[in-house]
């Protein structure tokens, strides 16, 4: 399992240097682009904290500055690392409250794999936003990541 996140998380990581590059090089990123994109980072932070029983530093939908997503980024990154390396039972149950204050319950493996499936879903929101915006999306496909 470990292995599996690993691979799962340097896709991740992989695909949202991608972005910020991409909008480095961009005269303005486009307003629900870098919503969405704040989003992504946070939620991925809010998650790690739950896992390690942590108060997240972040709200869901705060805002960094561009300049910000790059150390944002590789903290979450890094933080993932850290507790799938750590884990010794990825379906070991953990209690959290979500962002409205209700309790849930899910496994690490659940909490992990959210994490990617929810980036992935954000990163096809921002591709067809930027699209909408007249700028041709970078590719992020796992298989082009592969080859």
């Amino acid at each position: 399992m470990e292995e599996f996140f690993n691979e799962l998380f340097d896709y991740n990581f992989y695909c949202n240097k991608q972005l910020i590059e991409a909008f480095a090089r961009m005269e303005d990123v486009p307003e629900k682009t870098t919503s969405l994109f704040n989003h992504l980072l946070n939620a991925h932070h809010i998650w790690n904290a739950r896992i390690n029983g942590a108060e997240p530093g972040f709200g869901v939908w705060e805002e960094h500055t561009q300049a910000e997503w790059t150390d944002v980024h590789y903290e979450n990154q890094r933080n993932t690392f850290e507790i799938i390396t750590n884990t010794d039972d990825f379906e070991a149950r953990i209690d959290y409250q979500n962002s409205e204050g209700r309790l849930f319950t899910n496994t690490v493996q659940d909490m992990l794999f959210h994490i990617i499936n929810h980036s992935t879903h954000h990163r096809a929101q921002i591709l067809a936003d930027l699209r909408a915006n007249g700028i041709e999306p970078i590719s992020l496909d796992y298989v082009f990541y592969k080859r």
